[in-house]
């Protein structure tokens, strides 16, 4: 890709270098700017091209990785992912763009303004949203509440009402209003349960997936043939859903050799069995002291598919009186929702108006 390609940094916008920068690569890995699984020129280069500090660029790098747009390769730099994510489609974006630019101008606004009025509501999540949509979590332990609610936040403005599954039954028993939550979440292993506890209280429920990164499943996928794979986690129901997550990717070089806890005996045995971990932040140092160099330690701390965040924000857009209108048939059926008060409607859409 040439550096020159259409990037341009405005140093007087009050949009932050690294959020133009950002936005501009991912636009154009998108629209095919930048054609799949082609590298990026290094940090030093677009550093020196724009006119901007290296240290911007590198965090520049890190969120296109963490979006899914990029990813590293060992010892020959960044590349666009073979499967970048895609946005609704661009002319309903320029659409909504548009109104939104219209409607400022009215009232006096510059393009600015807006963009720094949204950016402002969006950061503080979600307490600069009145009246902000209350979801029902619903998970098996703690650890999972705690990271499922921290990723819903982060995208949506929303309320998460956190419940563990086995108090969901005396919770739903409680609840004199049906229909109190616009929508209820959970984990794909949980949805049957979640669906039955709140048959006929027109909640629907949407089942979320948290994967592997994509810069861990590149790493296993460099291992040699018959490389054993341990996973770890202060929560063994995590360690179970990450490998689950790892074993979906079908890496016909790794042998998964189990999960464990991060601590206690069990988590010795496993070290003694494996040739890879995999662990969480919380969990790393302790795994590293007890891996040594013997052992390769892969950092992962998960992240939501962001095509169910999507089909969750649709939804409570879409919502009306209560019932559902219909979610577009471009919506991944990856994710699975099905409205509690029927029967189950085709993956990727509700039974609506």
């Amino acid at each position: 890709m040439n550096a020159t390609l259409g990037l341009k940094i405005d140093a007087r916008s009050p949009i932050t270098i690294r959020r133009q920068l950002t936005e501009q690569l991912k636009h154009l890995i998108e629209a095919g700017g930048v054609p799949r699984e082609e590298a990026l020129p290094s940090i030093r280069e677009l550093a020196g091209f724009l006119g901007i500090n290296p240290n911007t660029v590198a965090r520049v790098v890190e969120d296109l990785k963490q979006s899914g747009h990029v990813e590293a390769r060992r010892g020959t730099g960044m590349f666009v992912t073979p499967a970048p994510p895609a946005r609704p489609a661009r002319h309903l974006r320029e659409r909504l763009l548009q109104d939104v630019v219209i409607r400022a101008a009215a009232l006096g606004m510059t393009a600015d303004e807006v963009a720094v009025g949204v950016l402002s509501l969006a950061t503080v999540r979600p307490a600069a949203v009145r009246e902000a949509p209350q979801v029902l979590l619903v998970e098996c332990s703690p650890p999972e509440l705690d990271f499922f609610a921290s990723q819903l936040e982060r995208h949506l403005p929303v309320r998460v009402d956190k419940v563990l599954l086995d108090d969901l039954a005396t919770l739903v028993r409680r609840q004199k209003q049906p229909g109190h939550w616009p929508a209820a979440v959970t984990s794909f292993c949980h949805l049957p349960q979640v669906e039955r506890l709140l048959k006929g209280r027109g909640v629907p429920v949407i089942a979320l997936l948290a994967e592997a990164h994509l810069e861990t499943l590149h790493q296993l996928a460099q291992c040699r043939p018959g490389t054993r794979v341990g996973v770890v986690s202060a929560a063994v129901e995590t360690a179970h859903n990450l490998e689950h997550s790892i074993a979906n990717a079908g890496l016909p070089n790794v042998v998964l050799a189990g999960v464990g806890p991060a601590e206690g005996m069990a988590l010795g045995r496993l070290v003694r069995r494996v040739d890879v971990i995999v662990c969480s932040t919380s969990v790393a140092e302790r795994v590293r002291a007890l891996a040594g160099s013997t052992v390769q330690v892969i950092i992962d701390d998960r992240a939501l598919d962001q095509r169910g965040i999507e089909m969750l924000a649709d939804l409570l857009v879409h919502q009306d009186g209560g019932r559902l209108a219909e979610i577009p048939s471009t919506t991944p059926a990856r994710a699975g929702l099905r409205s509690s008060g029927g029967r189950p409607g085709r993956r990727g859409a509700t039974r609506g108006k």
